[in-house]
């Protein structure tokens, strides 16, 4: 197979079965993809095992698979998608993803990304500080409500405490980390 086929025409391949098109079309896009992914999230391990996973589920659904006139969108599309699945199963909000592009499937320059990258670092080293200045209660509390999307009434049972009281705890919280974090 030559390098020069197109990627419908790849995608049409692969939707033959063709696996040869597969890692063609892998190896047309990894260097785009890899790019597009860090531009999403800046964790370059996390971002290779999407893109990893992303192939292995065209393979798997490669029967079922649509006709696709953009395929690099559509990998793009994808590979966000996989990454967001991925932060989500591991608790991870989607907060602390990268929005550094104005349109979807664009590519974010190398600059940018080290920028992104750099913001993300001190976003989470501001929020360790942040929680650092609050109790062991607060940070309790606070995981209750935001997430485990417990009700207040649920915290305030399981922490023996009126709704009340821990309405207010994890007010006093939100205040302390709006303050510590410039919100």
């Amino acid at each position: 197979m030559q390098q020069t086929d197109e990627p419908v025409s790849l995608w049409q391949k692969i939707r033959k079965g063709d696996k040869e098109a597969l890692f063609v079309l892998y190896d047309d896009m990894y260097f785009h993809l890899v790019r597009y992914g860090l531009s999403v999230y800046a964790d370059s391990d996390l971002v290779k095992d999407c893109i990893g996973q992303l192939f292995l589920k065209i393979w798997d659904r490669h029967a079922s698979l649509n006709d696709v006139e953009n395929v690099r969108s559509y990998l793009f599309t994808f590979l966000r998608r996989t990454i967001v699945d991925h932060l989500n199963a591991k608790g991870r909000t989607a907060s602390v993803m990268l929005d550094i592009h104005a349109e979807e499937g664009t590519e974010a320059s190398y600059e940018e990304i080290i920028i992104a990258r750099e913001r993300d670092e001190e976003m989470n080293r501001d929020l360790r500080n942040a929680l650092n200045a609050l109790s062991p209660k607060q940070i309790e509390l606070i995981r209750m409500k935001f997430f485990e999307n417990l009700s207040y009434k649920e915290i305030a049972h399981l922490n023996s405490q009126s709704v009340k009281t821990s309405y207010n705890t994890i007010y006093d919280a939100i205040k302390v980390l709006r303050l510590k974090l410039k919100m």
